[in-house]
Order: C-alpha cells, then sequence, then structure tokens
C-alpha cells in the first residue's frame, strides 16, 4: 500500500504540471497553431490561385498564338496571291507587247517585201528594155548596115 501512497502523492504532485501543460497546449494552438493554420492555408490557396491563373493565362497566350499565327498564314497567303495576278497581269502586258511588236515586224516585212517586188519589177524592166537595147547595138555590130530587119534602111 505503501507504493499506492507514494503513486497517488506524485500524481497529486504532478497536477499543476499537467495542468500547466494543458496550459501551455490550449495556449500555443490559440496563439500559434491558429495563426499558423490560417496563413499556410492562405499560402496554399494564393499557390493554386497562382498556378491556375498561370495556366489560364498559358491556354489565353497558346488561343492568341494560334489566331496570329491563322492571320500571318492568311497575310501570307494574300500576298502570295497578289502577287501572283500581278504575275499574271505582267505576262498579260508581256504578251499584249509582244503581238503589238510582231504586228508591226510583219506590216514592215510586208512592206519590205513590196518594195523588194517593185524594185524586182523595175529591175526586170530594166534589164527587159537594156536586153532590148543590147540585141540591137548586137545585130548592128554583126550585121551590115542596111539588111537590119525593121530599120528603115532596108525597107527602101
Amino acid at each position: 500500500m505503501e507504493i499506492l501512497h507514494q503513486l497517488g502523492g506524485l500524481v497529486l504532485g504532478s497536477v499543476p504540471t499537467i495542468v500547466l501543460f494543458l496550459l501551455l497546449v490550449i495556449a500555443y494552438g490559440a496563439l500559434v497553431g491558429r495563426p499558423l493554420a490560417g496563413i499556410l492555408a492562405e499560402r496554399t490557396a494564393r499557390t493554386t490561385g497562382a498556378v491556375e491563373q498561370a495556366r489560364g493565362a498559358i491556354a489565353a497566350a497558346e488561343a492568341e498564338t494560334t489566331v496570329y499565327e491563322d492571320k500571318l498564314r492568311s497575310a501570307r497567303n494574300e500576298i502570295l496571291a497578289a502577287r501572283e495576278q500581278r504575275k499574271k497581269q505582267w505576262q498579260g502586258e508581256r504578251d499584249k507587247a509582244i503581238e503589238a511588236a510582231r504586228g508591226i515586224s510583219q506590216e514592215r516585212v510586208k512592206a519590205a517585201r513590196m518594195e523588194i517586188e517593185t524594185a524586182a519589177a523595175g529591175a526586170r524592166k530594166q534589164i527587159e528594155d537594156a536586153t532590148a537595147q543590147l540585141s540591137e547595138q548586137i545585130l548592128r555590130a554583126v550585121l551590115p548596115a542596111g539588111t537590119l530587119p525593121g530599120s528603115s534602111e532596108a525597107r527602101s
């Protein structure tokens, strides 16, 4: 029984320590624990919010990038279409200029042919006239003076 009596005295002596310990735990919970838990919850909420906000910003940036890429692709296509249109226009103008030059050159060729034909006809006429004169001169030189056919001396 003495052990029980000693145990009872120890328990009775430890009551103020137990009360102090419980007060300390309650004070810690009230002064440090709750504010610390609140700060940790707030930090977690802010971190989670910031992460969600960053994900939203990344999604918005990707959407804007897609829009810009579409606009850039559209602008490139417009530039290529305009370039093709100008190329076709220039080719059309070139073809018209070539046709005009071809027409002018054909007219010049026709005029030159006509000029050559006229000159050739004139040369043929001169050759025919010169041939008649030369044949008459040859006949005069070869035949005696009174025997020429068609001459006025032979008829008399």
